[in-house]
C-alpha cells in the first residue's frame, strides 16, 4: 500500500507561483508578497513589509480605486492594461484584487502583459519576414525573366539604327535592363545561407560607421555608444554590414540635413527572440532624432516595397530583417517623433541549416 503523499504547503505554492501576487491589509499596506512580485516590483518583501502599494506603482490612483472597491464590496473587481512606473521602467499591468477571508485582508494579482505582448509583436514580425522572403524571390523572377528580351531586343534593335544618336537610346534601355537585373540578383543573393566566422560586433557597427561618416551631411553627428564587453559572434560579416548598413541608411535619410544618430551596442541576457529563449543576446541599435515612422507604415515597415520615402525600392528594410533572420536573429524598433530606434538583436550561438536556427549562448 502506498503512502499518501503530503500535499505542498499552502506557501509553497505561493512562492513558486510566476503571477506577483501582493497581500495587503485594510489600509492598502504590503503585508507579504511572494518572489514574482519582488522580482516585477524589484524590492524585497522584507523591506517593504508595512508600506503602502501606492509607493511602488506610480501613478497609484487607479490601482487604490481599484483595492478600495474590493476591500468595500467583499467583490473581485479587475484591471486591464494599466500603464504605471515600477522602479526606473515602465510596465502595462493587468491587475486584479479580490478580498481575502481572514481580517479584511486583500490579494493583490499583478501581471506584466509586456511579455505577452513582445511574443505576439515578435511572431508577427516573424510571420511578416517569411512572407516577405517568398514575395521578394517571387517578384525577382517574374522581373528577371522579361528582362533578358528586352535586353536582347534592345541589342538587335541597336544594330539596325544607323543614327549614333538613336543608339544612345537603346544604349539607356541595355543599362537600365542591367541595372535592373543586378537590383533583382542581389535581393536573390540576400536569401543566401550565411557563411559564418568569428566576428566581433563592432568590426561591422565601425565598417558601417565609416560608411556613414563619408556620406553624411556636416549638420549630422554620429555618436557611439558601445559596449566594449562584448563576447565574438559566429556570423557572416557581409551580411551583417550589409542590413546594418541599410537601417543606418536609413536613419541618415530621416534625419536629412541635420539631427543626430546614435550607433549602441548592448548585450541583453535571458533574452527572448521569436518566442525562442537565449541566453545571451547582442543588440546593435540604430537610434536618430527625426520625425518618426508614419502610424500607418508602422505594422508593415517590413513589407516589401513598402516605403515613407518619395524615392527608394522599399526593399532595404525587408532585406535587412531576411539577413538577420538566417543567424537566427531579428530587427525590431520603436518609433515617435524624435526618436527611432531599430534593434538588431543577434543570438550569440546560433546552428544555422535550412534557414533556421538553434538558440544557444553564453552567460
Amino acid at each position: 500500500m502506498r503512502t499518501p503523499r503530503r500535499a505542498p504547503d499552502p506557501s509553497e505554492i505561493l512562492q513558486g507561483l510566476t503571477t506577483a501576487l501582493v497581500v495587503l491589509d485594510d489600509r492598502l499596506l504590503i503585508a507579504q508578497m511572494n518572489p514574482a512580485a519582488e522580482s516585477l516590483l524589484g524590492v524585497s518583501a522584507r523591506r517593504v513589509t508595512g508600506r503602502a502599494i501606492g509607493e511602488f506603482v506610480r501613478p497609484s490612483a487607479e490601482l487604490v480605486a481599484l483595492c478600495q472597491r474590493a476591500l468595500t464590496t467583499g467583490l473581485t473587481f479587475g484591471l486591464r492594461e494599466l500603464t504605471a512606473r515600477v522602479g526606473d521602467h515602465e510596465v502595462v499591468l493587468d491587475c486584479r484584487a479580490a478580498p481575502l477571508e481572514r481580517e479584511r485582508f486583500l490579494l493583490l494579482e499583478l501581471y506584466d502583459t509586456e511579455r505577452d505582448r513582445k511574443v505576439r509583436r515578435e511572431a508577427a514580425l516573424v510571420a511578416q519576414q517569411q512572407l516577405s522572403r517568398r514575395i521578394l524571390r517571387q517578384l525577382a523572377h517574374e522581373v528577371k525573366n522579361p528582362l533578358g528580351g528586352l535586353r536582347g531586343a534592345a541589342q538587335l534593335l541597336e544594330r539596325q539604327l544607323p543614327d549614333p544618336e538613336l543608339r544612345a537610346y537603346t544604349r539607356v534601355i541595355i543599362e537600365e535592363a542591367d541595372r535592373l537585373a543586378s537590383l533583382v540578383d542581389g535581393i536573390l543573393r540576400a536569401g543566401g545561407a550565411p557563411k559564418l566566422e568569428e566576428v566581433n560586433l563592432h568590426r561591422i557597427t565601425e565598417h558601417v560607421a565609416q560608411l556613414i561618416e563619408a556620406e553624411k551631411p556636416a549638420g549630422v553627428d554620429l555618436v557611439r555608444d558601445y559596449d566594449p564587453s562584448l563576447p565574438p559572434l559566429h556570423a557572416d560579416r557581409n551580411q551583417l554590414i550589409q542590413a546594418f548598413l541599410n537601417i543606418a541608411r536609413n536613419a541618415l535619410q530621416a534625419v536629412d540635413q541635420r539631427g543626430r544618430m546614435i550607433f549602441r551596442t548592448r548585450a541583453l541576457s535571458n533574452f527572448t527572440l521569436g518566442g525562442e529563449p537565449h541566453r545571451l543576446v547582442l543588440s546593435a541599435e540604430v537610434e536618430d532624432n527625426g520625425p518618426g515612422i508614419p502610424e500607418e507604415l508602422k505594422e508593415t515597415i517590413f513589407y516589401p516595397l513598402v516605403t515613407g520615402k518619395s524615392t527608394g525600392t522599399g526593399l532595404g528594410l525587408t532585406i535587412a530583417q531576411d539577413l538577420v533572420a538566417r543567424h537566427g536573429g531579428l530587427i525590431e524598433f520603436t518609433s515617435q517623433p524624435g526618436r527611432t530606434v531599430f534593434q538588431l538583436r543577434l543570438p550569440v550561438a546560433v546552428a544555422t541549416g535550412h534557414g533556421g536556427s538553434h538558440g544557444g549562448g553564453r552567460g
